[in-house]
Formats: structure tokens, C-alpha cells, sequence
């Protein structure tokens, strides 16, 4: 963390410097929350901060492309997709005469320090331009170019950083690049619109997604939406895959399917190298099955639209920490890309993530398509193999003797139902007998059970809510029935997938062991709830779709308000006395301020809030959004915050109060749930079933050890099952949450980006991480995606 005499440093190294921003290649969602918070930042900081229009022509051509920035400049275009700066591909830039202008360009304004934001090409491109910037200064000053000698010394040293905008999510080194999650929301919107039609005239639908080179956005929403057939170009089919491909899609008909969905990506190939298209595949199934098949190509559609909340706090982040890194920047600092590693902003060599991308490529070409697989990171390999092993029935190679069941805890989530597909259909291919439960614990408990089937989950990924039932009944009142229950049908391991009531039930369940032996049987919980508030656990299934149905709600409050001026919206989320909700969607739309539980305040600070909205209305921003979680306060209600604004800001801005309630639960799963859900669902399956292979002795499983009954946590990267009896010291049960919250140190990007003068100890600098291809193929984590 950062003390107080850093922040003084920090604005003091700032002070009187210039930096400029740009944005290249191809556009992605995204970018304009990443030249907000460049922008933003570094005024804050002190810095003059310079807008350079249409990418590296800008920077070429000079002129009116570079723009002196000021906080207002880029006020309102967080929600925007594409780039308000403009991009462009620029030949100009690849040559030294080019370099020379764009050079001359920014001395002219006193800039040596440069943020890009763009893909692969784009950051190589500014690393040379960083190589040669002494060499082109001394050719300026020998063409006597305006720049005097002193100048060019002043001037002697351009610092780089780079943003990585790519919705292909190509870049080595980096969890997910600016862009790629918008990008999946696009297709699965495509791909949920598309299967209710199919479903109707009994179709087949070829998709083609983008992805000249990378295959990932067609592995992940092949992933999130169960497709029958995928291609990608690290992965090209078997010899003979024609056949393969129409022997499944027939199968997948006569156990009553009515569609089928094939993915592919622009640039599948096959074992030759040679392009499988669309076109092809659906001339294929024609031709061979005589089913109606139809080719939708997505194209340019999969960049456009607003950006997702992932990918607007993910800008947010990764620009503040581009500001922090340039003024951090010496001669002997090599260019750094800023990328993500486990929630976290990292510095990455810039130059070995280039390398190590490359190096993928150079497997592809090669044909050896295992090691590119490996290459694109374990997160990549994992989704795909965890795609093969879901996509389709396969004979169950010899059974068992264990049954699992499966329940949904607590307030609906979504994801839920991706998690319960992947987990039964992985058991019945491990030849268990999976039972659903109807309700929850009360379910258990009245023995409201049904036997699933492979087909019985067909289609849930993209349904939101939960297909089971739930309730938040805890099982303490109903023990000795649920006990019952698991006797009459021979229960041999629980999978409880729920919020804090699912992990709350199996602390009850484990400490009733000691009462009914019938209970030492192994127990997972896979947390899931919009309230983010479980503990063991970074993320949990609903919280990334919540917070998007939030943020859409606050983007058209925010449009309603900037029509009417001098408004000020009290926006109420949900997530009990978790602040994860408010604080996410709060730095997602650029709000103002963000009340929470976690981050106590006063009526000083209420006072603070509305004389920053008085100051903001009397500039060009006339408008206002405040969130407030529900139980924030307990006196500071969402009424107390309306009047006291209402009455404070008379005369100068009037106020609404809109509850956004429980449309914050509803809706068709975000990309991020389909996929976590369905990767939480086969982990969760896999323990459970070495720990009921482990504790089976003498004809029976007797599991009654702490780590049998555990919850399943992404902490970072690492996915780890913690027992929940551990996790009793970290939870605060009054509250219902962990005591201590990663996100927490989000809330200084939120209040500096709202031009709040706050402290900086709390904000937790990026770490340099090199990229090795250890660092990329490690087994052990799981990236989000």
C-alpha cells in the first residue's frame, strides 16, 4: 500500500509533466473507460494530460489531433463502446520518417510520457518508437527541426506504457484484455436469440465468431452455451472429423434435441492447415443429415454496443495504474504493458508478453497444436478440455456405488443452473447417480428428490435464476429429517450450491456429524449469490451478472438525468450488508459516491458529498448519481440521503430516488457465470468424487474429517476448498460477510475518479510479473475466464 508522503511524492513527480494517450488498431469496448481513468488520473496527479485523436495518425499528422485535456473532457463516455478518440491503422508510423513527425509532435508539447492502448502490433509499434527516441531528437536537432539541443536533453527519455484493447483476448500475460468480455456478452445475446428460433423450425446454425488467430471467444461462448461442435485455430480436428461432427449432431436429435449449434471461428483450420468455413460445415450437414442449417456470421457486431461492467472496471484499473507506472517510469524501466492477474493490476515486460504471443503463433504454424493450446495459458486449456468433457454423452466406462445430491441455498443467483449441468452430467459420466433437490434444505428435508439424467440439464446454462428451487431454510429445525432423507436414498456426498445460507447450512450440517453419523459424508459448497458475500471466496455466481443488471439500470438513470439537468439520482442496490454491488456498479457508471456498510461515514461526509455535486452542477456536468446499498446505514437510509440532498442542493439541482430491488437477481447469466458456474460444477464434482473414493471403507463412505466438508473458492487464481469450520474465524455472522474484502481496495479508484481529494494508502500498486511459459501453462490456477 501506499503511505500518504508516497501520494505527496507521486503529485510532486506530476506536477508539470505531460503525458498523452491514444488509442490503436482495432477497436474494443472498454477503451473509453481506459482514456478516462488515463485522464483523469493524471490530472489528479498533477500532469498535463494530452488526447491524441485517430491512433498513431494523430500522432503523425500533429495538429489538432492532440488535444489538451481537462476533467470534463471525458465526462460521460464510460459507457460508450468503440473509442471517442478515434483509432486508425497507420503505414506512416511503420517508417522512420513517420516516427520522426510523431516525435517532433510530442516534443513540441513537452510529452515524454505515452499511454497506448491497443493490441499486439500497436504496443510493438511504441516500444520501437520508445528505442529510437533518442536517436530521432538528435536527427531533429540536426535538421534544426525547431528543437534546440537543450530541448532534445530535457526531452531525452520517452517512457511507455501499454493497455492491451483486443476483444480476442490474444495477449500472453494478461487474464483478459480490454474488450474480450463485452465482446462474449455480444455473442451470447447473438447465440440465446438465435436458439429460440432454432428451437421452433427444429434448425441447425453454424455461428462464426471472430478470431483470425486466437480461438477464444468461440471456446467460451461454445462453453457457456453447451454447443454441439466447436472450431478453433490451436485445436483443428481429427482426420475424419466430418463424420464425428454429423454422427453427434444425430445423436443429439434422437434423444429428443430440436437444435443444434455449431461454433466456429473465422480462422479454424484443419490438421493440414488448411481453412475450415462456415459455408463448408453447413453445406456438410446438409448434404449428409438433410437438416435446415443455417450460417449466421457475427462480425463486427462482437465490438460493438456498450462495454460491460467487467470491462469498464477493468479499464478503470488498469488506466489508473498506467498513470502511476509512467511517473514511476526511469531510463532503465523497461516499457510495461499493464495487465490483470487474479483481479489484480500487474506490470508486465512489455516485450516478453509480445514474445511469448508470438511463440503461440509459431506453434500454429508448426502444427503443434498441443503445445499452442498450453501456450494460450492453463485457463485456456482448462476451458477447452472442460468443453470436451461436457459437450456430449459418452459411455460410462464402469459404475459406482455413490449418489450425489444436488441443491440449490438461499436467494436465486445466476449461474446456479450452469453449475448444477456441469456437476451432474460430469457424475454421470463418472457413473454416480445424481439426485436434484427441490428446494433447498426444506427440500431435502420433505424428500423432494428427483433422479437427473444427461439430458435432464439440457440447455441450463443460459437460464438464469434457479431450475431447482431455492430457499433460504437452514437445515438446523429439520436435521433429523434430512437425515432420513439421505438414508431412503442411499446419499453418499452433498454439492450445496447457495450463498451465505449454503455455507452457513454445512457449518450446521458438519457440526452435527457428532449427532448422526449419516452426515460424514463429503459436503461442497459452490458459492452463489448477487451479494459477493461468501467467505473462502473472491467471486461468487450471480455477483458479475447483478452487477451488470444494475449498471444497465444506472445507465438509463444517468441518460434521464442528463436530459433534465440539475438532477441528482439516489440509486439503492442490494447485497445486504456486503458493499461489493454498490462499489461495483458504483465505479462501472462513474458515479459520484457509493455508500457502503464496510466504509463507515457521517453526516460531515454527507454534507462533503452534496457541496462536490453543488460544484459539479455549476460546470458542464449537470447531473448526479449517487448508489446507496441497502443496509449501509442505519439511520442514513435511502429516504434520509433523498431529503437531505433534496433539501441541501433546492435551488441549485432536485432529486429522485430510484430502488432498483430485484431485477439485480433476474436475467439470463453474464458470459463470466455461464462460464464460472460451469467450471465450479466439474471442480466441485472432481473432489467429491476422490473424497468419496478416499473415505469408502468397510462398504461405506465415512467422511468426518474438517476438509470432507469444505466451500470452493477462487482466491486470485487459485481454486482451493477450504473447510468451512477454518472459515469460522474470517466471517463476521452478524453481518453475514467476510471480515476482510479484496475489493475493498477498489473504493479509492471510485472516489479519485469522482475528483474526491482522498487518501492513497489505501491503493495497492501494480507488482512486476515476468511472462515465462511456466508463468502462462501453470496447471494450478484458473484464470476468471
Amino acid at each position: 500500500k501506499m503511505s500518504s508522503m508516497d501520494l505527496e511524492k507521486l503529485k510532486m513527480t506530476g506536477a508539470g509533466r505531460a503525458m498523452a494517450v491514444l488509442t490503436s488498431g482495432g477497436d474494443a469496448q472498454g477503451m473509453n473507460a481506459a482514456v478516462r481513468a488515463v485522464t483523469r488520473m493524471g490530472i489528479y496527479v498533477g500532469a498535463k494530460v494530452y488526447l491524441i485523436y485517430e491512433g498513431y495518425q494523430g500522432l503523425v499528422d500533429g495538429g489538432d489531433n492532440i488535444k489538451l485535456a481537462h476533467w470534463q473532457s471525458v465526462t460521460n463516455i464510460i459507457q460508450q463502446g468503440g473509442t471517442v478518440i478515434g483509432s486508425a491503422r497507420c503505414k506512416a508510423f511503420t517508417t522512420r520518417e513517420g516516427r520522426l513527425a510523431a516525435a517532433f509532435n510530442l516534443v513540441k508539447k513537452g510529452i515524454t510520457n505515452l499511454c497506448v492502448c491497443g493490441g499486439d502490433g500497436s504496443l510493438t509499434g511504441a516500444n520501437i518508437f520508445r528505442s529510437e527516441w533518442s536517436s530521432l531528437l538528435d536527427e531533429l536537432v540536426q535538421k534544426g527541426k525547431v528543437i534546440t539541443d537543450t530541448l532534445a536533453r530535457q526531452h531525452g527519455h520517452l517512457n511507455i506504457v501499454g493497455l492491451v484493447g483486443s476483444i480476442d483476448n490474444d495477449f500472453c500475460g494478461t487474464d483478459m484484455t480490454i474488450g474480450a468480455d463485452s465482446a462474449l456478452h455480444r455473442i451470447m445475446e447473438i447465440i440465446d436469440a438465435i436458439m429460440t428460433t432454432a428451437q421452433s423450425h427444429q434448425r441447425t446454425f453454424v455461428l462464426e465468431v471472430m478470431g483470425r488467430h486466437c480461438g477464444y471467444l468461440a471456446l467460451v461462448s461454445a462453453l457457456a452455451s453447451g454447443a454441439d461442435w466447436l472450431l478453433i485455430p490451436e485445436a483443428p480436428p481429427q482426420e475424419g472429423w466430418e463424420d464425428c461432427m454429423c454422427s453427434r449432431l444425430e445423436g443429439s436429435r434422437i434423444t429428443g434435441s430440436r437444435l443444434n449449434i455449431i461454433i466456429i471461428a473465422e480462422g479454424a483450420i484443419d490438421r493440414n492447415g488448411k481453412p475450415i468455413t462456415s459455408t463448408y460445415v453447413k453445406d456438410l450437414v446438409v448434404q449428409r443429415l438433410g437438416y435446415d442449417t443455417r450460417v449466421t456470421v457475427l462480425g463486427h457486431v462482437q465490438r460493438g454496443g456498450t462495454p460491460s461492467a467487467f470491462d469498464r472496471v477493468l479499464s478503470s484499473k488498469l488506466g489508473m495504474e498506467a498513470v502511476i507506472a509512467l511517473l514511476e517510469a526511469t531510463p532503465d524501466t523497461p516499457a510495461c504493458a499493464i495487465g490483470l492477474s487474479g483481479n489484480r493490476a500487474v506490470r508486465l515486460p512489455l516485450m516478453e508478453c509480445v514474445e511469448m504471443t508470438k511463440l503461440v503463433q509459431t506453434a500454429m504454424n508448426e502444427k503443434r497444436f498441443d503445445e499452442a493450446v498450453k501456450l494460450r495459458g492453463g485457463s485456456f486449456e482448462n476451458n477447452w478440455n472442460i468443453y470436451k468433457l461436457l459437450a456430449f454423452e459418452k459411455p460410462i466406462q464402469s459404475g459406482s456405488n455413490f449418489s450425489l445430491a444436488i441443491l440449490n441455498v438461499g436467494a436465486p443467483a445466476a449461474g446456479m443452473n450452469a453449475a448444477v449441468r456441469s456437476a451432474a452430467r460430469l457424475a454421470l459420466a463418472q457413473g454416480h447417480k445424481v439426485y436434484a433437490v427441490q428446494d433447498g434444505f426444506q427440500g431435502l428435508a420433505n424428500g423432494e428428490l428427483f433422479e437427473m439424467e444427461w439430458h435432464s440439464v439440457a440447455g441450463w446454462t443460459g437460464q438464469g435464476g434457479s431450475l431447482l428451487g431455492t430457499k433460504r431454510t437452514l437445515p438446523n429445525k429439520h436435521m433429523e429429517k434430512i437425515v432420513e432423507t439421505i438414508i431412503k436414498f442411499n446419499i453418499s456426498a452433498l454439492l450445496v450450491i447457495g450463498g451465505f445460507e449454503g455455507y452457513a447450512g454445512v457449518l450446521q450440517l458438519f457440526e452435527a456429524r457428532s449427532h448422526y453419523d449419516e452426515l460424514c459424508i463429503p459436503m461442497c459448497v459452490i458459492p452463489a449469490t448477487i451479494s459477493n458475500n461468501v467467505p473462502g471466496t473472491d467471486f461468487s455466481l450471480g455477483a458479475d451478472t447483478a452487477v451488470n443488471a444494475a449498471m444497465e439500470g444506472c445507465d438509463k438513470i444517468k441518460q434521464s438525468a442528463s436530459g433534465t439537468k440539475r438532477r441528482v439520482f439516489v440509486v439503492e442496490t442490494m447485497g445486504g450488508f456486503c458493499g461489493y454491488l454498490a462499489t461495483c456498479t458504483g465505479i462501472a457508471v462513474g458515479a459520484d459516491a457509493a455508500y457502503i456498510f464496510e466504509d463507515p461515514f457521517n453526516i460531515h461526509d454527507l454534507k462533503t458529498n452534496v457541496e462536490h455535486l453543488t460544484e459539479k452542477m455549476k460546470k458542464d456536468v449537470q447531473r448526479g448519481l449517487v448508489l446507496r446499498n441497502e443496509n449501509c446505514h442505519e439511520n442514513y437510509t435511502t429516504d434520509f440521503i433523498h431529503r437531505l440532498y433534496s433539501s441541501e442542493g433546492k435551488g441549485i439541482f432536485d432529486c429522485r430516488v430510484n430502488v432498483l430491488g430485484h431485477l439485480q437477481q433476474g436475467g439470463a447469466p453474464s458470459p463470466f457465470d455461464r462460464n464460472f458456474g460451469t467450471k465450479l460444477g466439474v471442480k466441485a464434482t472432481q473432489w467429491i468424487s476422490e473424497r468419496l473414493t478416499e473415505n469408502f471403507r468397510q462398504g461405506r463412505v465415512i467422511a468426518n474429517s474438517p476438509d470432507t466438508a469444505c466451500v470452493l473458492g477462487l482466491n486470485r487464481k487459485v481454486i482451493s476448498f477450504i473447510p468451512v469450520t477454518e472459515l469460522k474465524d474470517v466471517t463476521d455472522f452478524e453481518h453475514r460477510m467476510p471480515k476482510v474484502q479484496w475489493w475493498f481496495n477498489l473504493r479509492p479508484m471510485l472516489k479519485m475518479l469522482a475528483k474526491y481529494q482522498t487518501s492513497f494508502c489505501e491503493y495497492v500498486p501494480g507488482e512486476i510479473e515476468h511472462v515465462t511459459r511456466r508463468s502462462i501453462t501453470g496447471a494450478t490456477k484458473m484464470k476468471l475466464y
